[in-house]
C-alpha cells in the first residue's frame, strides 16, 4: 500500500519505513535490467507530465520561470534516465578482470550489487534536478532509497512527494517533507548509503553521522568556484556564458562562477560586456524581468546582504546593481570590485547574484590565490592559449572544469560530476552515479584442479622457497 510523503515525519513512522526497506531491499537487489528500465521509463513519464506542476511549485517556492524550470530541473532527469537506460545493461554486466600469473588456475571479475538501503539528502536550489538525479543512479543499481528534499521549496516537495507516492511502493522509494527534525531522524539511522547536496558545513555534519554507521558517503558540495579571463580570451563570448551562469537561478548554483579573475588588459571591456548581457537577459529594470527568480527566503536574503554590508564597510566598489528589496527578496545583478581577502565575500561561498572581479598581470599570482583556498567544485577557465590553460589545469585542483565556457559540464553524462575535499566526496552522473549506488563486488574463481598457491603453502622447504622467490621476482 502508497502512503502520503507528509505522513511520515515523525521519527516512529520514520523508523518503521526503514525497517520494511530493509525488509524489502533483497527483493528490489534482485530485479533485472528490464525491471530497473521499466521503473526509470514511468519515472520519466511521471516528471514529464507532472511539468506543469513543477513550474507553478517553483514559482511559489522563488519565482522561477517555467523555461528555467525545464532546462534546469526537467532536462536534467529526462537526460540522466534517457542515458542510463542507454547503457544500464553494459554497466550491470560482470567486468571481467586479468589474472596474475601467481594464481594460475583463477579467473576474476568484477560484480556489481547495490549498496542497500540509501538515503538522499536534496537542497532547495534545484530540488527536482538534485533528488532525482541521484534517485535514477540508486534505482539503476537496485537500492531502495530514501527521499528528503529542503524545507525550503516546500511546494515543489509536495509535488514530487506526490508524485513518489503514486509511483513507487514505499518499501523501494519513499519521500519524506519537513524540516531539520526529518533531516536529524533519518540520519540517526543505519543506512548503507547517503548521497547528500548542499555547503561543506552540513556536509561536514552528515559524514559524521554516517561514520557512526561507517555508511558510505556521496557529498556534493560547493565552494568558491573560480573563473579566469586571460589576454587572450574571446570577451563577447566569455561575458555572455559568465553572465548566463552567474546570475541563472538568482546565483543560487553550487557551480555558479563565484569571482573572476580577469588580465590587467582586459577588465573594463569584460565588465562593461557583463553588464551589456545583464541589460539583454533581464532588461533595464531588472526587477520586473520575469526571467529573473528571486532569493528563496528572508534568511538567504539577509546572508547576502550582510555579505555585502561588510564589503561596504571595507571600501568595496560596487559596479553595477547593488539594488535590494526585502519584501520579495531580490537582490539586483551585482558587480563588485577591490572586495577584501578577508571579506565575507571572499571567504564565504556567494551563492546569490553578487559577482566579485579581481584583476591580474601573471597567471602566476592567479593560481597562488586560487591554491590558498580550499578546492572548488567547478573552475571556469576563458583563454585561446593552449599554454594557459594547461598551466591552470596542471597547477590547481577542482571538481570539474569548462574551457571556455560555464556550468555546463555539469549536462554531460559521460563526465563524472562532484567535487574535491571541502567542495566534495565521490562522483555523480551516468556510470559515476551508478557506481556511487553499488558495490564493486571482487569474485575471484578457482576453476583448475592445480593451485600455483598450493604449491607454496606449509610446510615451506628450500624448494617453496625458491618458487617464493621466482613469484617476488617474475610474476
Amino acid at each position: 500500500m502508497k502512503t502520503s510523503a507528509q505522513v511520515v515525519t515523525q521519527s516512529s513512522d520514520i523508523q518503521t519505513l526503514f525497517n520494511n526497506q530493509v525488509a524489502y531491499q533483497q527483493q528490489v537487489a534482485n530485479s533485472t535490467a528490464s525491471q530497473r528500465i521499466k521503473k526509470l521509463k514511468e519515472l520519466k513519464k511521471a516528471v514529464f507530465n507532472s511539468k506543469q506542476e513543477l513550474r507553478d511549485a517553483l514559482y511559489k517556492d522563488f519565482r522561477k520561470h517555467p523555461s528555467e524550470v525545464d532546462l534546469t530541473e526537467i532536462y536534467p532527469i529526462t537526460g540522466e534516465i534517457k542515458h542510463t537506460i542507454a547503457h544500464l545493461r553494459k554497466w550491470m554486466s560482470k567486468k571481467i578482470v586479468s589474472t596474475p600469473m601467481a594464481l594460475f588456475g583463477t579467473s576474476s571479475y568484477i560484480h556489481y550489487e547495490p549498496k542497500g538501503v540509501c538515503l538522499i539528502i536534496s537542497p532547495w536550489n534545484f530540488p527536482v534536478n538534485l533528488t532525482f538525479g541521484p534517485l535514477v543512479s540508486g534505482i539503476a543499481a537496485g537500492n531502495c532509497v530514501m527521499l528528503k528534499p529542503s524545507e525550503h521549496t516546500p511546494h515543489c516537495s509536495a509535488v514530487m512527494g506526490k508524485l513518489i507516492a503514486d509511483l513507487f511502493d514505499p518499501r523501494e522509494v519513499a519521500l519524506l517533507e519537513g524540516g531539520v527534525e526529518v533531516s536529524k531522524a533519518l540520519l540517526e539511522l543505519p543506512f548503507n548509503h547517503i548521497f547528500f547536496t548542499g555547503s561543506p558545513a552540513i556536509g561536514k555534519v552528515v559524514m559524521a553521522a554516517a561514520a557512526r554507521n561507517l555508511a558510505s558517503v556521496t557529498l556534493e558540495l560547493g565552494g568558491k568556484s573560480p573563473t579566469i579571463v586571460d589576454e587572450s580570451a574571446n570577451i563577447k563570448s566569455a561575458a555572455k556564458r559568465i553572465a548566463w551562469a552567474k546570475y541563472l537561478n538568482n546565483g543560487q548554483i553550487c557551480i555558479a562562477p563565484d569571482y573572476i579573475y580577469v588580465h590587467e588588459a582586459k577588465k573594463d571591456t569584460l565588465i562593461d560586456a557583463i553588464n551589456e548581457n545583464i541589460r539583454a537577459m533581464y532588461g533595464d529594470d531588472v526587477v520586473t524581468s520575469d526571467s529573473y527568480c528571486r532569493i528563496v527566503n528572508d534568511r538567504h536574503f539577509d546572508r547576502i546582504k550582510c555579505y555585502m554590508d561588510d564589503a561596504i564597510k571595507r571600501d568595496v566598489k560596487i559596479l553595477s546593481g547593488g539594488q535590494m528589496d526585502k519584501t520579495q527578496d531580490y537582490i539586483s545583478p551585482t558587480i563588485v570590485a577591490n572586495a577584501d581577502d578577508d571579506s565575507d565575500l571572499m571567504t564565504e561561498e556567494i551563492f546569490g547574484p553578487v559577482l566579485p572581479i579581481r584583476i591580474y598581470s601573471k597567471l602566476t599570482e592567479v593560481v597562488d590565490a586560487i591554491n590558498k583556498r580550499e578546492r572548488p567544485l567547478a573552475m571556469y577557465i576563458y583563454s585561446s592559449k593552449k599554454k594557459n590553460i594547461n598551466y591552470l589545469i596542471n597547477n590547481t585542483r577542482a571538481g570539474g572544469t569548462c574551457i571556455n565556457h560555464s556550468a555546463i559540464h555539469f549536462f554531460n553524462n559521460n563526465l563524472p560530476f562532484g567535487g574535491v575535499n571541502n567542495s566534495g566526496i565521490g562522483k555523480a552522473h551516468g556510470e559515476w552515479g551508478f557506481k556511487s549506488f553499488s558495490n564493486e563486488r571482487g569474485v575471484l574463481k578457482q576453476w583448475s584442479p592445480m593451485s600455483a598457491i598450493e604449491l607454496m603453502m606449509p610446510p615451506y622447504n628450500d624448494i617453496k622457497q625458491k618458487m617464493i622467490d621466482l613469484s617476488i621476482k617474475w610474476f
